[in-house]
């Protein structure tokens, strides 16, 4: 099938089939799958990120995929960085021409790639940190808009961490950016693809989904990754299902309420991801909502 689009772009929140749509279309359209994904880049977190690498085939014919298992838990991986191996393994597999599927819930880094963000390539100063960890959250974003007015309008400001990281970039900017000037370029056209339920449905998606991941060895992953060197403090910062299931094996909540807060603590990201995705809409980039993620409705778009 020939496209007008060389760049394909699946979002949509949480628990609501992504992954599959991308795998059905790649097979279809000959293409290969970058994940976009802030926590499915490091190694070890498996079920925890929902993975699943054995979905990625199709009719037992693997599917291609990309930037996942690429980075070390201990390590910060950034959208900056995100952005330079996105533009890498675009660009490769453009050359051997295949589509690129670009497919993932982490809008900030999809939204840095189609909106082409210069972003400086700052490494991470410990000192600071430090010192900033202990300010109250309103404090950190007023002195983010105090360095540069109005920043906290353009970044997710829901963590401490993700508003510490901002104030690093914003402190240094100009004094290293990436290398990506001229990427933008190779993306002649790109198409926007969401997958949608209903809320009450997405729901229940969630809760059965948490539930099987827990039968299935979440809390043995987590006790794997202490056992590896990770510290309580490290999984508090990567994602709800690591900082929930590290507080229950500190004895700070019993397996219960860990559950049960988990579960609710996922409902309201869901939410959070998809007023990101409105207000991409807002910022210009055109969205075409699939219903339940249907194959058949997605190719229609796509041949249009």
């Amino acid at each position: 099938m020939k496209l007008q689009t060389n760049l394909l772009v699946i979002i949509g929140p949480t628990a609501t089939g992504k992954t599959k749509l991308s795998i059905q279309l790649a097979n279809k359209l000959e293409g290969e799958i970058i994940s976009a994904d802030s926590r499915q880049v490091y190694k070890g977190m498996d079920i925890g990120t929902g993975k699943d690498l054995d979905e990625y085939k199709y009719n037992d014919k693997p599917i291609p995929y990309h930037l996942i298992d690429i980075a070390d838990p201990m390590e910060e991986y950034n959208v900056a960085q995100f952005q330079k191996d996105f533009y890498r393994v675009f660009s490769d597999i453009m050359d051997r021409n295949k589509l690129p599927i670009l497919c993932g819930g982490t809008g900030f880094y999809i939204k840095a790639v189609l909106m082409n963000f210069q972003l400086p390539t700052v490494g991470p100063d410990k000192k600071l940190r430090q010192e900033l960890e202990t300010w109250k959250l309103e404090d950190l974003i007023h002195e983010l808009d105090k360095i540069s007015p109005g920043a906290s309008a353009k970044t997710p400001v829901d963590t401490k961490r993700r508003v510490i990281r901002s104030i690093e970039v914003e402190m240094n900017r100009g004094k290293g950016r990436g290398e990506i000037k001229n990427q933008k370029s190779k993306i002649q056209t790109s198409l926007v693809l969401g997958t949608d339920y209903p809320r009450e449905i997405i729901r229940e998606r969630i809760t059965f989904r948490l539930h099987q991941r827990l039968e299935n060895g979440m809390i043995e992953e987590v006790e794997l990754l202490l056992q590896n060197g990770i510290t309580h403090e490290r999984l508090d910062i990567l994602g709800l299902e690591y900082r929930f299931i590290s507080m229950y094996l500190q004895g700070e909540l019993t397996r219960g309420e860990m559950t049960t807060q988990l579960n609710t603590a996922i409902h309201r990201f869901a939410k959070k991801q998809m007023t990101f995705f409105r207000n991409m809409e807002k910022n210009g980039i055109m969205i075409n909502w699939i219903p339940e993620g249907n194959l058949e409705s997605a190719l229609k778009i796509i041949k249009a």
